[in-house]
Order: C-alpha cells, then sequence, then structure tokens
C-alpha cells in the first residue's frame, strides 16, 4: 500500500480521506480544524499532521481539497506549504475547483522543486464522496496520472483524463456552469408553476417524463419540495465556480449571457444568508420576490 497525504477534511475531504484510509493506505492528513485530523487518526488510524509541511515529507502522493484559490495557494506554497516538504517526484493531486491561470503557476512552482501537480477537481457532492461514487476530471502529464490512478480509485467510480495542465480544470467550469444553469432554470420554473396554481409535484412529474428531465432536478426537487437545503455542495462555492467560469470563458472570448445572470443569482442567495446552504437553496430568492413557496401541498 502507498504513502499518501490528504489536505483539507470538509463536507467532502473527510470522507475521500477516510475512504483512503480504509483501501488500506497509510494516511498522513491536516486540516485547518486540527480536531478533524485527530479525529480521522483515532477514528481511523491516519497520522495527525500540524502542517501541511509535515504530510509532504511522508508521502508519495498528497490529496489537497480547499475551498478556494487563495486556500490552496497557501496550503501549497505557502509558510510550511506542501512545497517545503515535497520529494522529488512526489506528486500533488488539488481537487480543489480553482483559478486556472493559479493552478499552472503553481504547477510550474511544483515542477521546479522536482514534483508534479494535477488539477483533479470532482463532482459527486456530500454523498459521492461519502460513498465512493465521485466522478474526477483530471488535468497534467498523462504520464503521472497513471502512476497515480489507482489512488484515485478508492474516491471515485468515475476517472476522465481531460489533457494536459489546467484541463481538468476547464472541464469542471463548464460542468458546473452548465449545472448552474439547470438549476436556476429549475428554481424559475418551479416559482412560476406555483405561482400560477399548479401542484408542484405535478410539475416535477411531468418534468421527469419528458425532454425536460434532468438527473440533478430528479435529485434535488425532493430534497426543495420538503424544503430540506441542508449541504451536500453549498451555495458558496458554486459562486465561486461560477466565478472562474466567467474568468475562464473572458479568456476564451466566448460570450455566456445566461450564466452572468445566474452568477448573480448566487450572489443574491450570499446576500441572503444563504452561503453556507445547499446551492439549491437559491430557489428561495426568487421565491421571495413571487412570494410563493415551492413545497409539497
Amino acid at each position: 500500500m502507498a504513502k499518501l497525504g490528504y489536505l483539507g477534511l470538509g463536507i467532502m475531504g473527510y470522507p475521500m480521506a477516510r475512504n483512503l484510509r480504509r483501501a488500506g493506505h497509510e494516511l498522513w492528513v491536516w486540516s485547518h480544524t486540527a480536531q478533524k485530523a485527530v479525529r480521522l487518526a483515532q477514528e481511523e488510524g491516519a497520522h495527525a499532521c500540524s502542517t501541511p509541511r509535515e504530510v509532504a515529507r511522508n508521502a508519495e502522493c498528497v490529496f489537497v481539497c480547499v475551498g478556494d484559490t487563495a486556500m490552496s495557494e497557501q496550503v501549497i506554497l505557502g509558510p510550511a506549504g506542501l512545497i517545503e516538504g515535497v520529494s522529488p517526484g512526489a506528486v500533488v493531486a488539488d481537487i480543489s475547483t480553482i483559478s486556472v491561470s493559479a493552478s499552472l503557476r503553481m504547477g510550474e512552482r511544483l515542477r521546479q522543486a522536482g514534483a508534479f501537480l494535477l488539477d483533479a477537481p470532482c463532482t459527486g457532492s456530500k454523498l459521492g464522496a461519502e460513498n465512493a461514487k465521485l466522478t474526477f476530471m483530471i488535468g497534467g502529464e498523462r504520464e503521472i496520472f497513471e502512476r497515480v490512478r489507482s489512488f484515485f480509485e478508492p474516491m471515485g467510480s468515475q476517472l476522465f483524463y481531460c489533457g494536459g495542465p489546467g484541463m481538468g480544470l476547464r472541464v469542471k467550469l463548464a460542468q458546473n456552469l452548465i449545472q448552474s444553469n439547470i438549476l436556476e432554470a429549475f428554481s424559475e420554473g418551479m416559482v412560476l408553476a406555483v405561482k400560477a396554481g399548479i401542484d408542484p409535484e405535478l410539475m416535477l412529474e411531468v418534468l421527469n417524463n419528458t425532454a425536460a428531465r434532468s438527473g440533478l432536478i430528479a435529485f434535488k426537487a425532493p430534497y426543495v419540495l420538503r424544503r430540506d437545503f441542508s449541504t451536500h455542495f453549498s451555495v458558496k462555492w458554486m459562486q465561486k465556480d461560477l466565478r472562474h467560469a466567467l474568468e475562464l470563458a473572458e479568456e476564451c472570448h466566448v460570450p455566456v449571457p445566461i450564466t452572468a445572470v445566474t452568477a448573480q443569482i448566487y450572489q443574491a442567495a450570499i446576500a441572503r444568508g444563504f452561503g453556507d446552504d445547499d446551492f439549491s437553496s437559491i430557489i428561495r430568492v426568487l421565491e421571495d420576490i413571487a412570494g410563493v413557496q415551492v413545497k409539497k401541498i
């Protein structure tokens, strides 16, 4: 079994790291909230570390799962970061969804230190992490990915190699752009339906049996109808991904007008205090404007 590292033990990171340990790998872990690393050590036999540097000194491959670009840069390049302890030939797989340009810069810094970076964002939310059913989109040198492919398998059921450095992130951002707009369209349509006097359960049944069917909506709608906005993937992180998608679109000179509006709905949800709730909670922005609630009758 391999010597692996894991940084970031949040909603998704904790179960992902746990799955690596349960697969038999020796595991060194660090979290901004130190108690989470201690808990994983006590429950699963991982090694709790005080810094990312300590993790890097013990691992041949380190997974990073943090919230945003600044956090990723801090744990990889900052004081006591991975770059200070990484061994020649080691691999850093950044699962975080961050800025493409920042990821490319970090990859070059690690290469100068003799290590390799894979951008490897994933999708599947909390349940996918818990059940090892995540989908990974990987960018970087193919040879490096193939070397560590088996380390991803205890965490995900689908691995897509997307191309060179930055390509995994580009695929993830395009995917989340589509996903966010689908949920916004669902929210608009369901609020309109309820305002027009339509039973939301009937509306959902129609959606699920016509060309408008969506796997995302089939999963999220029951939570909305029972007013359960407990977090699988938060509004604030999806809004962050939309911001990076808009940056990528600008770099590529691609107009994305619908996405620009959708991003403002997510920002409005954050302004109304829903930032830490599941991203399906954006429907409440439109409900408040229309004066209705989409719920079981």
